[in-house]
């Protein structure tokens, strides 16, 4: 296959346990971005959280280089021209809240810039978000958030208190025909608009770039990766990826502590 676009998740995949880039995978980067392979970061953290990766890899304030953030929400150059953008209307917002107050789960909604909560007591998890993605945390009650652009919400919690609220669909499943919720980590389950997914959005940047499925390699280990690993004409799973993403795949790696995007890149992508 004639790989043009190769479309990377971060967390598990990109980087190391250690939340690092690995020389071996900055190399690989490299070598593609030399063979003129769109290097596409594609990310459920919001733009802050993705700049500094952006910058260690060479593909920071760039007309011709590309950024999918907020799983799926958001296309753009890294210079910052918007190409796609879908984000939560405030019905969606007060109606997600709710179903946190009803299952006693902590929530937080994230606009470009900023993370919002209702909780007086912050969650661990928020504080933890907020330090991965660089972004400040601001407690607002629902009416103050009636005019702040939304792009997703986050139920945040141990995995033994989020799991079984996830598995009861009472409240869930009356907005699952306009909103899509997908699991991104064993403490997160996300919400977007309908038809928000990684997948969706690296078919649209292939759309503006005349591309198809056929020049894309898609690499991620987790839920929200399913899609694109799907559309993608080389669909790549970590080793440490759910199994959902291993199914998905039609190719597996090693895992991210042992260079499997720098493998997998040189395997498939470079001549």
């Amino acid at each position: 296959m004639d790989i043009k676009l190769i479309a990377i998740d971060i967390d598990g995949t990109l980087v190391n346990s250690k939340k690092e880039l690995t020389a071996g995978v900055k190399a690989a980067i490299e070598k593609a971005k030399a063979q003129g392979i769109k290097v596409v970061i594609c990310t459920g953290r919001p733009l802050p959280g993705a700049l500094k990766l952006l910058a260690e890899l060479g593909l920071d304030n760039d007309d011709n280089q590309y950024v999918v953030s907020f799983g799926g929400a958001v296309v753009q150059s890294t210079s910052g021209k918007v190409i796609y953008h879908q984000g939560l209307t405030y019905e969606d917002f007060v109606d997600l809240e709710a179903i946190a107050r009803k299952m006693n789960l902590h929530f937080q909604v994230i606009s470009p810039d900023r993370i919002y909560t209702c909780n007086k007591d912050i969650g661990y998890y928020t504080l933890y978000e907020a330090n991965l993605v660089s972004m400040g945390i601001s407690y607002r009650t629902p009416d103050e958030l009636r005019d702040v652009p939304l792009i997703k919400g986050m139920f945040i919690d141990e995995p033994e208190i989020l799991d079984p609220a996830i598995a009861d669909r009472t409240y869930f499943g009356q907005l699952e025909d306009r909103l899509e919720f997908t699991k991104t980590a064993a403490f997160y389950y996300e919400a977007y608009t309908k038809g928000v997914s990684k997948g969706n959005a690296v078919a649209k940047l292939c759309e503006e770039l005349g591309l198809t499925a056929e020049n894309v390699m898609a690499i991620g280990d987790e839920e929200n990766d399913i899609s694109m690993i799907e559309f993608a004409g080389i669909g790549v799973a970590m080793e440490n990826a759910v199994p959902a993403v291993k199914e998905a795949a039609n190719e597996i790696t090693v895992d991210n502590d042992h260079d499997g995007v720098a493998k997998v890149i040189e395997k498939f992508a470079l001549k």
